[in-house]
């Protein structure tokens, strides 16, 4: 915890400390939080937050209201939410520091971001993505029309990717227009409009003036509602390249979300192009990092996901080093990248059900946000706790088992081949507390429990007064039958 003399040093000089020490640790967010006793400072870096230094009940207003100050906010109002804006050069460092205001019980609570687009200005082949993801890229921006998504939850890094994909796109043979909200960082070369709600120039009524501005590549900020989905649908097969960010976790969610607006399943199925979907994990430190043995659950999750055996894998070190924060160095981005194809489509445009859209997105070239997070431990840039917070893994894990619908059914053949066909297998279900078996009860029995099936792939069998199973007229010799637990 860092101590500032503040009955010697101005208030001003401490607020610019403070900015410049966030700055120079790398931190996203720089965080104000009041409390009955005093204002607590603390520093988001690497996506945590840890605590920085404490400013004294009888500074925290000062304290509060020279923020508001240079972020050009009213300080005189303190009952409403207000939001802010701070440009900064720091050395060479370009910064751009949006200020945030929200009243609390104890006090107005204030949470700058640190907006650094110095990863942006590296270029797109500096963000880390692995080679396979990098082909994918690069191979969706040269598609000349249709719409592109950069998708993942706030604070992933999608400005990040989205803002380099158009550094690259900008050209001078090339008409590039985006709308934003607001506009994060100015491009030389491209024209950039921010939206103003309060005097009716939203996302939908400037998308409709743009198109009469000879664009050839439009970026939207963010899709928020079905009209501005629909806008940029129909910009997008009238010749144009959209470039557009959602809040959704990985390709499928994508599309469920964007077929539940109120867009026309045709538009969007033959417009739809490519989906990038994102999220962050802080990198390991190499200068620090130790080497373990794995368990035998990330042996079993390696083996199921990558059909890898792997016996060891770096960890992060807890202690740290001088040049990292207990253990970690920077984020990374863990992607999946997905490029439409006809079949996906026409799935889109004739209305299929989730579980086939899921069997045609997942069965193929796609490299799913699991498989990406586990490659890049193995590579030793990341650790497998850090794939565990990003990833739900149990929900991919169970994924991986239904995805691969065609090894199970072979698997399946295989043992039903092994049975005689003279002696047929039955199971007759047993009698358990408060599951009492019933003469003539109809139960629902499954050929091969490995399988995860649809209620109609079930069949129904009677039971006998003794509890033994009557196969159904037409079944086979050789026939297996199991019961599915009640």
């Amino acid at each position: 915890m860092k101590e500032f003399n503040f009955e010697k040093i101005p208030i001003v000089e401490i607020a610019n400390e403070i900015i410049i020490d966030a700055v120079n640790k790398g931190a996203s967010d720089i965080h104000f939080d009041p409390t009955k006793d005093d204002l607590k400072i603390r520093f988001r870096i690497d996506g945590i937050l840890s605590d920085y230094s404490v400013v004294p009940s009888k500074y925290k207003r000062n304290m509060i209201s020279r923020i508001k100050m240079i972020a050009g906010m009213n300080i005189m109002e303190t009952r409403l939410p207000q939001d802010g804006a701070i440009k900064s050069k720091i050395g060479e460092r370009l910064l751009d520091l949006r200020v945030s205001t929200l009243p609390t019980n104890n006090a107005e609570k204030i949470v700058i971001r640190i907006l650094d687009y110095s990863m942006s200005l590296a270029g797109l082949d500096n963000l880390g993505f692995s080679k396979e993801s990098m082909e994918k890229i690069n191979k969706l921006i040269k598609i000349p029309n249709g719409i592109i998504l950069v998708t993942g939850a706030t604070g992933t890094g999608k400005s990040t990717t989205l803002y380099s994909i158009l550094q690259k796109l900008n050209t001078e043979d090339v008409n590039i227009i985006t709308v934003e909200d607001p506009v994060e960082m100015d491009i030389a070369g491209i024209n950039q409009v921010q939206t103003q709600t309060e005097i009716g120039l939203t996302f939908a009524t400037i998308l409709r003036s743009i198109l009469r501005q000879d664009p050839n590549i439009i970026m939207i900020g963010e899709i928020r509602d079905d009209e501005t989905a629909r806008i940029a649908v129909r910009a997008s097969i009238t010749g144009h390249l959209v470039l557009s960010t959602l809040h959704t976790n990985n390709s499928l969610n994508t599309i469920e979300r964007l077929t539940d607006m109120d867009v026309e399943r045709y538009l969007l199925g033959s417009s739809l192009e490519g989906i990038i979907s994102q999220r962050l994990a802080r990198q390991i430190c190499p200068h620090c990092r130790i080497k373990k043995q794995t368990t035998e659950y990330e042996k079993e999750v390696f083996k199921t996901v990558l059909n890898k055996d792997v016996n060891e894998m770096y960890v992060a070190n807890k202690e740290g080093c001088s040049l990292c924060n207990h253990g970690y160095k920077g984020r990374l981005a863990i992607l999946e990248v997905l490029i439409m194809n006809d079949k996906i489509k026409d799935a889109i445009t004739n209305s299929a059900p989730k579980h086939v859209l899921k069997e045609l997105v997942y069965t193929g070239e796609v490299v799913t946000l699991l498989q990406d997070g586990l490659n890049k431990v193995l590579l030793g840039e990341t650790t497998f706790e850090e794939i565990l917070k990003i990833i739900d893994l149990e929900n991919d894990m169970t994924s991986y088992g239904e995805d691969n619908l065609k090894t199970s059914l072979k698997m399946a053949e295989n043992m039903n081949k092994t049975q005689t066909k003279e002696n047929p297998v039955t199971t007759a279900p047993t009698e358990t507390p408060g599951n009492p078996v019933i003469p003539n009860q109809t139960i629902t029995v499954n050929e091969n429990p490995i399988l995860k099936r649809e209620p109609e792939q079930f069949e129904e069998v009677k039971l006998t007064p003794d509890g033994n199973i009557i196969p159904p007229a037409d079944s086979k010799p050789g026939y297996i039958f199991e019961t599915i637990e009640l």
